[in-house]
């Protein structure tokens, strides 16, 4: 089982040269260049230029490498699809995706412009219409990799406040994270937007690897810590998962019909979580190392 960690997806600006050369030393399992949100309309097209030398300088390690282009509804899109499509990247993010054609949109950019076939797409979901639909947009097309919470933006269209507990996101949070897994695909929880608030951040983390993401997206690298300890299995999970297959498979050579770790029955289905668990620890090893 090859698995890719995602515990910590971190925003950078396009427009900031500087930043894009510090985040090579984060760590951060994912990197997303910005020339959205984080870019004026007067900075688009120095942006990209900036995004461009980036990617062709590399330099990032292992790190994920995304770039998360304009919305589809303004001038720069195509543009920006069309520049990166051939670089060293692996996804092209897509912000405030309503419909699958949007996604089948990008994917038919990508391979118009010469894009390889492992470059992915995400799918930011931030509006109503996106949850809505979020079912056919996560069955979109076989590039696509992962459904990207979009919070900021949802919160303003839901007129649901920013609380500790988050009662207001619930139902479009688990209706993602669900169709996320009908379709294989991750799910990547929206950003904390206090900086100096860590132990809610933590909390937070903490509820959204509960509600079943795979890792977070964060606005500033002071956040990276939390979201990979969170998201990322501890040694006590690692040795936890190691007892329970060897359970089993001592059970299953023996004959028997029941296997029980640290008094807990072990079935099928947790032997299967175990084996995920230390997969993800082995490639967060791999890329840490």
């Amino acid at each position: 089982m090859s698995l890719r960690p995602r515990r910590s997806v971190l925003y950078m600006p396009g427009a900031n040269s500087r930043a894009m050369e510090k985040a090579k030393t984060l760590p951060a399992d994912a990197l997303v260049l910005d020339l959205e949100d984080a870019v004026s309309p007067d900075q688009k097209e120095s942006a990209r230029a900036q995004v461009v030398a980036a990617l062709q300088a590399g330099g990032f390690g292992k790190r994920e490498l995304v770039v998360r282009i304009n919305g589809l509804d303004t001038p720069w899109a195509m543009d920006d699809a069309h520049a990166v499509a051939g670089l060293p990247l692996d996804a092209v993010c897509i912000p405030k995706v309503e419909s699958a054609s949007q996604v089948q949109q990008v994917v038919d950019w990508l391979e118009e412009f010469g894009a390889a076939d492992h470059v992915g797409v995400w799918a930011m979901i931030e509006t109503p219409k996106g949850v809505s639909n979020v079912e056919a947009i996560a069955a979109a097309h076989p590039r696509l990799q992962l459904l990207l919470m979009g919070t900021s933006d949802l919160a303003k269209e839901l007129r649901v406040p920013h609380t500790p507990d988050r009662i207001g996101f619930i139902y479009s949070l688990s209706r993602c994270v669900l169709a996320a897994r009908q379709n294989g695909l991750d799910a990547i929880d929206g950003v904390h937007l206090s900086l100096d608030d860590e132990e809610g951040l933590r909390q937070i983390c903490a509820q959204g690897r509960s509600l079943g993401f795979d890792g977070k997206s964060l606005i500033h690298p002071r956040q990276i810590e939390a979201a990979n300890q969170t998201f990322g299995p501890d040694g006590e999970e690692v040795g936890r998962a190691r007892r329970m297959i060897q359970a089993f498979e001592e059970a299953e050579a023996a004959g028997k019909g029941v296997a029980v770790a640290d008094g807990k029955l072990v079935e099928v289905l947790h032997v299967e979580e175990a084996r995920r668990t230390l997969a993800i620890a082995a490639a967060i090893s791999a890329l840490e190392g």
